[in-house]
């Protein structure tokens, strides 16, 4: 089982929908798949499921979302459920629920991060909550993969969840803030690698549950080419989308060759990907992902001619991503 976190400093870079559509598209090849919504926005909840189905959810008192599942732990009223909630979207998609709460737990895990140093066991529980939730969520439903979505910021919230993450993957637009949010997310997820390891070496021998041992390496960089703007010059676009294999080595590989490809050459680009914004309508309307739009959806002529141009980008995207994973060497928690 191989976890992945898709993040990025910068909203707008389609992480949300790119995790929803993968998930779809890795059911299509026979994968089974766990979505683990850790974005306090919940929106990737809200792609799964329509509104009468989410709000029983996120007024149940009984664990059924991802915050009232880790709840105990930030009471201080026990550990997290040993059963968390899976909602099936599928007989191979299972949704872990988002929930606004979770913004809430920010002062709290940066307090625990803290106490990690002094090897405080409550403080080991909480911290790897995330990683401990989806663990368990992956026995349950017997998960090839998770897939996880966090919010675009830099705080103690996604660093607990990316320690949950075998492999970070990092969307990007063809803009400046989208390149400055590479920058930002390279150096923090090298960082927060080399804070949990100084962590790890104070864990208490108590612990009666497996520590994550080299989590968020990262496995490459999606490109989503937006609509063109009519107030930015072509040449400007293509510059920024230049440059991006030599700024996601400076940025997350720093130890690499100096050598830069270009960006078609780069063995880091997963995904090269059209905005198909004329079917993202048409697909939350029928409440389906964008490459499973049917002519009875409103996908007639030439967007019947997308939705197979998108079918074909995700299912190459997603066979690309395991062919990274099985190039990785295996996940070792413990």
């Amino acid at each position: 089982m191989k976890t992945i976190a898709f993040f990025n400093n910068k909203s707008g870079v389609g992480s949300t929908s790119l995790v929803y559509h993968l998930a779809w598209m890795f059911s299509e090849l026979d994968y089974r798949v766990v979505v683990a919504d850790f974005d306090p926005q919940a929106d990737l909840s809200g792609m799964f499921l329509r509104d009468s189905e989410l709000e029983p959810l996120l007024e149940a008192t009984d664990g059924k979302t991802v915050a009232v599942t880790i709840a105990p732990l930030f009471k201080k009223t026990g550990d997290m459920a040993v059963r968390p909630h899976i909602e099936k979207i599928t007989e191979r998609i299972g949704l872990l629920v988002g929930d606004l709460a979770l913004s809430t737990r920010e002062g709290e895990l940066a307090e625990y991060w803290c106490k990690c140093l002094d090897g405080e066991e409550r403080a080991f529980r909480a911290t790897t909550a995330f990683a401990r939730l989806v663990a368990a969520a992956n026995d349950l439903f017997a998960a090839d993969l998770t897939l996880i979505d966090v919010g675009p910021n830099l705080g103690p919230l996604n660093r607990a969840v990316l320690i949950a993450s075998d492999h970070a993957i990092i969307p990007l637009t063809a803009d400046s803030f989208s390149l400055q949010g590479l920058r930002h997310v390279g150096s923090t997820l090298a960082d927060w690698r080399k804070s949990w390891r100084k962590r790890l070496d104070a864990k208490p021998n108590k612990l009666n549950f497996a520590l994550p041992s080299d989590p968020m390496q990262p496995l490459g960089y999606i490109v989503r080419r937006c609509a063109i703007r009519l107030d930015r010059p072509v040449p400007t676009l293509h510059e920024w989308i230049s440059s991006i294999p030599g700024e996601y080595r400076r940025a997350v590989l720093p130890r690499n060759a100096p050598t830069t490809p270009t960006i078609d050459a780069d063995e880091h680009l997963l995904a090269n990907l059209q905005d198909y914004r004329l079917l993202m309508s048409l697909a939350q309307e029928a409440n389906k992902p964008m490459f499973m739009l049917k002519p009875a959806d409103g996908a007639l002529g030439t967007y019947m001619s997308a939705v197979m141009r998108c079918y074909e980008d995700y299912r190459s995207l997603a066979q690309k991503i395991i062919a990274k994973l099985d190039e990785s060497k295996p996940s070792s928690r413990g």
